[in-house]
């Protein structure tokens, strides 16, 4: 709108559309999309889609911070989701998701920052909450340890056995312990899943690993339980989109459903430094944002989460909360492109 000098402050204010407002105005709530703070209220509203926050970071190892990693991921953009004056509008997908999808923020996991057993606990109980409600939750860490009781809850709730995850990560996280203290420390979670029969070894693919870690007793155990994964070597070496294909295929020998679970170490530090454990020689924020679209668009997604952003390292212009926030609406719009395309 552009206005002359002949427009009165009262004609500008009559004009505006008051219900856009900018993103640093008003409650942080993830593209200021309705914020919803009991189960009564979530199960009335129906949404297709709740996003909450475990913000908890007792199992980091290295770099602590994650805790913040969800309320950084929700102020990270500048665009108004829910906005009934301009939806968003997807370029490429040529889709407005929040035209399809009910979507809402039902804020965050009360994680106490003591005690990794109770916080966990917290999350397994929020996660189902969302379950309950008939919606998808979309789960932003958080260091990986979250995904522990979030991947065994929707296990619980969708049929153990039938659900395979398909993980991004530079790093397996299937220690046995952390330095030989912790079970559920972020190194962990994805030995937990498979020990505790949540998620069958077999269909639990991981893409994107490198660098110098897990030692070689546990790529022993890996292969042992059948676990399948892809070396950023091999996707050096044979292209992302074939592994990806190949991917969804061994996640889905046998389980109906996909958890996807997107460690932002995954990306090259270079565009993802605000992380606990950077790993140089990563994949690009382009890579990961075709693929998630890919997978999304393809599988029965159960649940999602994206973890491991650490506030207090990113870069003055916060870049790994943006390509973190994008991954999050890459997904959501997939999501919405699917369900408009089958009716």
């Amino acid at each position: 709108m552009v206005y002359t000098s002949r427009c009165s402050i009262a004609d500008m204010v009559a004009r505006a559309p008051q219900e856009a407002e900018p993103s640093f105005i008003g409650l942080p709530s993830f593209l200021k999309l309705p914020y919803v703070t009991s189960h009564d209220d979530l199960v009335g509203l129906k949404p297709d889609i709740a996003i909450m926050g475990a913000p908890f970071d007792m199992g980091a190892t290295i770099r602590p911070g994650t805790r913040y990693g969800p309320r950084a991921i929700r102020q990270a953009a500048g665009y108004v989701g829910g906005s009934p004056v301009e939806p968003m509008y997807h370029v490429s997908l040529r889709i407005a998701p929040f035209k399809i999808l009910k979507v809402v923020d039902y804020g965050d996991a009360n994680c106490p920052p003591h005690s990794i057993e109770q916080a966990h606990q917290a999350i397994a109980r929020k996660v189902a909450q969302v379950l309950e409600a008939k919606a998808l939750p979309i789960v932003l860490g958080g260091d990986h340890s979250i995904t522990l009781p979030s991947a065994t809850a929707v296990a619980d709730a969708w049929g153990r056995g039938k659900v395979g995850i398909v993980h991004f990560d530079s790093h397996a996280d299937t220690a046995p312990d952390s330095f030989g203290g912790s079970l559920i420390a972020h190194g962990s979670p994805m030995r937990r899943l498979i020990e505790s029969g949540a998620v069958p070894a077999r269909n639990f693919v991981q893409i994107g690993l490198r660098g110098y870690w897990p030692p070689q007793e546990v790529w022993e155990w890996m292969e042992a339980q059948g676990m399948r994964w892809h070396l950023m070597a091999e996707i050096e070496e044979r292209g992302f989109d074939v592994v990806i294909d190949e991917a969804i295929d061994q996640a889905l020998d046998g389980p109906e459903y996909i958890y996807l679970s997107v460690d932002i170490d995954v990306l090259d530090p270079g565009f993802a430094p605000g992380t606990g454990t950077p790993e140089p020689g990563g994949i690009t924020p382009a890579q990961l944002l075709r693929a998630v679209r890919s997978i999304v668009s393809r599988v029965d997604l159960v649940a999602m989460d994206l973890v491991e952003v650490s506030p207090p390292y990113d870069d003055p212009g916060a870049v790994t909360a943006e390509v973190a926030h994008r991954v999050v609406l890459e997904a959501i719009t997939a999501l919405a492109a699917k369900r408009a395309n089958s009716t």
